[in-house]
């Protein structure tokens, strides 16, 4: 039986839809089911440290095993999400006795469902079925998200190449900062080479949603660094950007944030201008700015701040491995934005108190900032600590420190 495909606008928030599968595809798949409110229950005997970030925060729950037909008790919707075509047949043939639309990301002919090219624009989601045809549905959508961004161009902008050239046939690496969460906060210019990217080397902390819009074909290599849990070494990813590119790939290392804010782009660079790969770095909005502010804190403020100093937490202040002079620190009258401070938060306030910094000046805590997700704490730099512990907060997480916090509340 053949036909036009019906299309729907799924309303998903609190109904279950379940994912086979841990990998890449169902990385790229999840983020999206999550901004839809779906109750996600992830089927699979491993999962990319992307994925297992999800888990970690509490945001899905995980069946560390393969599929059994119980799975879908309860269920309005199955993406399977695996290579294995006799797997996925098995787990499409119990979700069509039990009238289950079921979407085969190996096999789009056996499915029930399609999953579209999608773009979103503020409220506006469109989304685009090519007739099976991913490339042609990408196509179509890419046309459609330039005319809703109409008047907002960039101008095109040769890549700044370091390093002696070398014949990589077309290949290239661009260094491109995603921004704090909100996927529409990447650049235009960011956005623009994601899509034209070949290959994509994504931390953990770039916006999901972003990688729901890549091609199909496009290889996803998953280099997420969750916070004080297992990482793929830095010499790994330096290599496969230079591979990649070596090969005559069009690669994207897309990075949460600003590519140097804390972000090791640097090294990445220096990497990719000793094999001779050219590179072009896209500057990112930093979530040090950007996540205060989308909480109602902003960093400098007339008459409070004339200065914001921006530090990384993830050393603790009495180990020789630190940087950051915390003594001094505790001096500044402006405003101190602390990032991946949280699991030394109880050392770092308690350091800055020691040095002369007074208890009650306030402080905030945000966390997972900009996005659906996003919570904060106020509270004064003797208390936070215990405040954050209460609240049960996570990473990824921004400490702001000083009488900025509240000067816009009314």
């Amino acid at each position: 039986m053949s036909g036009n495909p019906y299309p729907l606008g799924l309303r998903l928030a609190g109904r279950r839809v379940v994912v086979v599968g841990g990998g890449a595809v169902a990385t790229r798949r999840v983020p999206a089911l999550l901004d839809a409110g779906a109750d996600v229950l992830l089927v699979a005997p491993e999962l990319t440290p992307a994925l297992r970030a999800h888990v970690d925060a509490g945001r899905l729950r995980w069946e560390p095993r393969r599929f059994v037909p119980d799975d879908l008790d309860g269920a309005w919707l199955v993406q399977v999400a695996v290579d294995d075509r006799v797997a996925a047949a098995a787990v499409s043939a119990v979700a069509a006795e039990r009238r289950i639309f079921c979407v085969r990301a190996d096999d789009r002919a056996a499915a029930t469902a399609w999953t579209p090219a999608v773009t979103r624009h503020g409220p506006v989601t469109v989304a685009v079925l090519g007739g099976g045809d991913p490339r042609r549905a990408m196509t179509v959508r890419d046309a459609v998200r330039d005319l809703l961004g109409a008047g907002k161009g960039t101008l095109p902008t040769p890549p700044v190449e370091h390093g002696p050239p070398v014949d990589t046939a077309g290949g290239r690496v661009a260094l491109v900062g995603a921004g704090p969460g909100d996927p529409e906060l990447i650049t235009l210019k960011g956005w623009r080479l994601l899509i034209e990217a070949e290959v994509v080397v994504a931390d953990r902390l770039v916006p999901g949603l972003l990688l729901d819009e890549l091609r199909p074909d496009v290889e996803l290599v998953d280099a997420s660094k969750i916070p004080y849990g297992p990482s793929r070494a830095q010499e790994e990813i330096n290599r496969i950007l230079v591979d990649r590119a070596r090969a005559g790939k069009v690669v994207v290392r897309l990075k949460g944030g600003d590519p140097y804010v804390f972000g090791r782009g640097g090294e990445e660079l220096l990497a990719c201008a000793e094999a001779g790969v050219p590179v072009t770095v896209v500057p990112g909005v930093t979530s040090a700015i950007s996540v205060p502010a989308a909480a109602g804190v902003p960093v400098t403020h007339r008459a409070v701040a004339h200065e914001f100093t921006v530090v990384s937490g993830h050393v603790a202040p009495d180990s020789p491995a630190s940087l950051v002079r915390w003594e001094s620190l505790a001096g500044l009258h402006g405003t101190l934005v602390i990032l991946m401070g949280l699991k030394n938060l109880a050392a770092i306030s308690a350091t800055l108190v020691a040095h002369g910094k007074p208890e009650q000046t306030p402080a905030a805590v945000i966390q997972e900032g900009t996005t659906t997700g996003q919570r904060a704490i106020r509270s004064t730099l003797g208390t936070v600590a215990a405040d954050v512990e209460a609240a049960g907060l996570r990473p990824p997480a921004i400490v702001v420190i000083g009488d900025v916090v509240g000067a816009l509340d009314t």
